[in-house]
């Protein structure tokens, strides 16, 4: 019967009628606002990469040989990208919090698609950075990903969903490589030239795709499961906390009795409930129709402040997810970035060329469709348990356990004159099963932390696994030789960090 259960929820939505929020994870059905959304999210972050990561492929052999890049230009662009995201992922949470997650993803895919559709004029090294990094705008979508997902998801769930919608909208990185290289593959049969085939790759895929999604997202997403991302703070549940607010900033101890309200379910049908206080669980209030034990259930998110950002700033819990993304989230878009490069020149050869360097590198992100899931459903197994330290426990295990795996490749890539292919190939998917499963229970645990700045706290961790991404390429810009030294010095800082 459980088993039953859990399958129909992956059709049915079924809504906690105190928050709004969908207890369920309804993603094989598009009838209900929490299914749309859901795609939506994932869908306008997987979108992005098709821009974002579409010079990694190519980057290696033509674009090198067109632009006359040296290895050091090749590092440096990739450190401009990620900086760009980096600053924009800051910038979009208070956005987030005061607009809506929807508007916000529309708005950066159409601002992306601008520079994504000039990158077929560059021409020099010079015009490579100022488009990769305008590009690197699309980097901030991850931001409107799980606030929008952890806006229309419960705790019970919500590990999962932004796991699945994390994951699924990261595997773009992986596809892109295939795509791209598909694409300028088949230019080339068509009898272009190579340094025109990389350039009409990215007219003809990323341009059209970003502003169709940015279309449909509007057209079909909604701002909250309350209605308009205005109406959030209309909820039942957020005037009771708007009053317990003005009642603390008055210093008043008042104890009021908690009125029964009407919530009005997504369904349509209205529903009578009596809201309980935080902490009191259904056997002492044998009214209440969903428990209320933690803030994440009555969280509205606030406008920023002085005060809000302050108190978000000076908060241990926002560090905690921050620094632990730094080394998981940042060590994939190094390695996503620089990978294909590395194996590029470690194993060139006329059976071994940019084609294979780019689809086997395009390997590490595609298997997020299941490694980025896999630690989100484990967060919320764990916290059924555990509670949100079991969250915590579980990030800094998959922290620790992929500096391990990444010392390993890095001693063995050194440790040979030749190393084979095929081990390599298998200690850094052991190492991004780690890593990946580290990034979706992290933003398990990222909801539990200053729930009522949802945007900011998700941009801040955001910003912090960019700012880790332009470490470890910094790591790999000026440790290109030997190989293997890269993997192992990020591997002993990702250990550290733990």
């Amino acid at each position: 019967m459980e088993r039953q259960g859990r399958s129909a929820g992956l059709f049915k939505a079924i809504v906690n009628p105190v928050n709004l929020k969908c207890t369920t994870l309804p993603i094989l059905s598009l009838n209900n606002q929490y299914s749309r959304n859901f795609h939506l999210a994932w869908l306008g972050f997987f979108v992005a990469f098709l821009s974002w990561f579409a010079f990694s492929p190519l980057i290696p052999d033509a674009i090198k040989s067109d632009l006359h890049l040296t290895a050091d230009q090749i590092g440096n662009s990739n450190v401009v990208s990620l900086c760009a995201t980096l600053i924009v992922r800051i910038g979009v949470g208070p956005l987030v919090d005061k607009y809506g997650p929807r508007k916000i993803m529309a708005a950066m895919l159409v601002i992306g698609a601008v520079p994504s559709g000039l990158a077929g004029t560059i021409s020099t090294t010079q015009g490579l950075y100022i488009v990769r990094f305008f590009i690197g705008i699309l980097g901030g979508t991850f931001v409107t990903c799980q606030a929008w997902t952890t806006a229309f998801f419960d705790k019970n769930v919500v590990g999962r969903a932004n796991a699945l919608a994390g994951g699924w909208g990261n595997s773009g990185g992986g596809f892109t490589f295939m795509i791209m290289i598909g694409l300028y593959n088949r230019f080339l049969a068509d009898g272009l030239s190579s340094r025109v085939a990389w350039r009409v790759a990215f007219a003809i895929v990323p341009v059209p795709v970003l502003l169709f999604v940015a279309a449909i997202t509007m057209i079909f997403g909604t701002d909250h499961p309350a209605g308009k991302w205005a109406d959030r703070r209309k909820l039942p549940i957020a005037q009771r906390r708007l009053h317990e607010e003005q009642a603390a900033s008055q210093e008043k101890d008042i104890v009021k009795e908690e009125p029964s309200v009407d919530v009005e379910k997504a369904s349509g049908s209205g529903t009578q409930v009596t809201v309980a206080p935080v902490g009191v669980s259904p056997s002492k209030s044998q009214h209440c129709p969903a428990e209320i034990t933690s803030e994440l259930d009555v969280a509205v998110n606030r406008e920023l402040t002085w005060d809000v950002a302050y108190t978000t700033l000076i908060n241990p819990l926002t560090w905690l997810p921050s620094l632990a993304y730094l080394t998981t989230f940042g060590y994939e878009l190094a390695i996503d970035a620089n990978l294909a490069n590395v194996l590029f020149n470690l194993y060139n050869s006329p059976s071994f060329g940019q084609t294979k360097a780019g689809y086997v590198s395009g390997v590490y992100g595609l298997i997020n469709i299941v490694t980025r899931p896999m630690g989100g459903y484990l967060g919320d197994l764990v916290y059924q348990r555990y509670g949100v330290p079991g969250k915590k426990y579980l990030t800094i295990s998959c922290g620790v356990i992929q500096g391990l795996l990444s010392v390993g490749l890095g001693v063995y890539i050194d440790g040979r004159p030749h190393p084979s292919l095929g081990v390599a190939i298998v200690l850094f998917l052991l190492t991004a099963l780690f890593n990946e499963a580290g990034n979706g229970a992290n933003f398990a645990l990222v909801p539990h932390c200053n729930p009522n700045s949802n945007g900011l706290m998700t941009g801040i961790v955001g910003a912090t696994g960019n700012l880790g991404g332009v470490i470890f390429a910094m790591i790999f810009r000026f440790q290109a030789r030997p190989y293997g030294k890269a993997f192992w010095i990020s591997g002993v800082l990702a250990i550290v960090r733990s």
